[in-house]
């Protein structure tokens, strides 16, 4: 069973900075691209980042500026720098990987945790 576990989100006020993590779970192999997305209340969900196993990253373009993706392959764990944070950063944010491949062979595919909720208000 692969699961993946964020945490780090929290209340805070404009111009704040939090540090999520999320981390996969279970007797795994390796883990493919991660990433990380976001859902406002009443909106769809959106791509924050990716980061690939080598370290390379996409970015949406709004949040490239703030916002830092990087990950521990040996821990199997991303995390996500944002720094400035707004009121529009109110949203919970969710890991994602598109591929988890377990020691026994199996592979697992696009993979979300339950996600994380930041608020920022005043």
């Amino acid at each position: 069973q692969v699961q993946l576990v964020e945490s780090g989100g929290a209340s805070v006020h404009p111009g704040a900075s939090l540090n999520l993590s999320c981390v996969v779970s279970g007797d795994i192999f390796a883990v493919g691209i991660m990433g990380w997305y976001r859902q406002a209340p009443g909106k769809e969900r959106e791509l924050v980042a990716t980061i690939r196993r080598g370290g390379t990253t996409n970015y949406a373009d709004s949040m490239k500026d703030r916002f830092t993706i990087s990950r521990d392959t040996s821990k199997n764990t991303a995390y996500l720098q944002m720094n400035d944070l707004k009121h529009e950063d109110k949203a919970v944010y969710y890991c994602n990987t598109d591929t988890v491949r377990i020691k026994n062979g199996d592979c697992y595919y696009n993979k979300w945790g339950r996600g994380t909720q930041v608020t920022v208000s005043a």
